[in-house]
């Protein structure tokens, strides 16, 4: 009987490994760096060529959105909220934050900033009210705009509210994930360049991951879920070196206590790492351009399971489902064996 036991465990633990990357059909030609997904079935991209796309029959088939006007923006983050209503940005200036409540086929601009050197890097929402929206320094700050109609209007967070920036630090646009919901009335987020910090309510926390350079730093930060909007303090940083992207050293670190110490992964994931999702409580997803990478201990080890590069990767808001976005029109859904 124990041996029988030991069979099969032995089973259920390869099982649990047994995770991997299905492609999906699509005509895209576009560069996907934006990716919400509102359920299992319902799935938004956006991108370059002024591109967006969505699914609501679990990626097997698109349709394609051309926002009229747009054509040569980049939209590098897009939030969905259901079938006809998302809101995406064009992140270079002017920047723009564009919204749809018909599924696509007419946008109106809800935002629209001139400011010479303005970049929107990512946005997130608390609820279907609530929003947050975030891009590089201007003048030394990071620039922050807050939504409390669902999105339909912004308004700017003061200057002197906003956290200050380093020479060189800035965040980067690859997942729209580097700032995130921390509690029922916080957001954190994360820099990189030549300096990478974490900021919670402005107050910035030094991260040992890489950073030096330009091309170096945290992309992405994931907040273990409570299921009760209380404060976490359990948080998986990504990055590395997008110019060198096979490069394992100093892209991924965990904290426990809100940042107070870290711990780097005994088995880190295979490369620079532009996005990371937790699945549930202790499996995580991250990707980028060299690869994805698969963790069941809440990110102490990794194990690679694709060698296809993804810029970003989501989990349904309302469902498990995971999918995936990059270059070259790449979209892909996370499936067990």
């Amino acid at each position: 009987m124990r041996f029988v036991i030991v069979i099969t465990l032995t089973l259920l633990g390869t099982r649990s490994f047994s995770q991997k990357i299905v492609p999906l059909n699509t005509s895209a030609k576009a560069s996907f760096r934006g990716l919400s997904v509102v359920d299992d079935n319902t799935v938004w991209v956006s991108g370059s060529n002024g591109t967006v796309g969505r699914s609501v029959d679990a990626g097997k088939t698109w349709t394609w959105l051309p926002v009229p006007g747009f054509e040569k923006r980049d939209f590098r983050d897009i939030e969905a909220f259901d079938k006809s209503t998302a809101i995406i940005i064009a992140v270079d200036t002017p920047a723009l934050i564009l919204k749809t409540t018909d599924g696509g086929k007419t946008w109106k601009t809800v935002y629209e900033n001139h400011t010479p050197g303005m970049f929107l890097d990512a946005m997130e929402f608390w609820n279907d009210d609530n929003g947050i929206v975030v891009g590089d320094p201007i003048k030394g700050k990071f620039f922050i705009a807050r939504s409390f109609d669902g999105g339909n209007t912004w308004t700017e967070v003061p200057v002197e509210n906003a956290p200050a920036a380093d020479s060189g630090e800035a965040c980067f646009a690859a997942s729209g994930t580097n700032v995130r919901i921390l509690s029922r009335d916080m957001a954190c987020l994360v820099s990189g360049g030549t300096r990478s910090r974490l900021f919670i309510q402005g107050a910035p926390i030094n991260l040992p991951i890489i950073q030096g350079a330009q091309t170096t730093g945290a992309n992405s930060i994931a907040i273990r879920d409570n299921n009760k909007l209380k404060d976490s303090e359990y948080f998986v940083v990504v990055g590395g070196d997008f110019s060198k992207d096979t490069l394992k050293e100093k892209n991924c670190f965990i904290t426990k206590d809100g940042g107070k110490t870290w711990i780097a992964p005994a088995t880190p994931p295979n490369g620079y790492r532009s996005c990371v999702e937790f699945i549930d409580k202790n499996k995580l997803i991250t990707s980028g351009t060299s690869g994805v990478d698969i963790s069941n201990d809440g990110g102490l080890n990794w194990r690679n399971i694709s060698k296809e590069g993804y810029h970003v990767c989501r989990k349904a808001k309302k469902g498990k489902a995971v999918y995936l976005a990059g270059g070259k029109g790449r979209i892909a859904k996370l499936e067990n064996n």
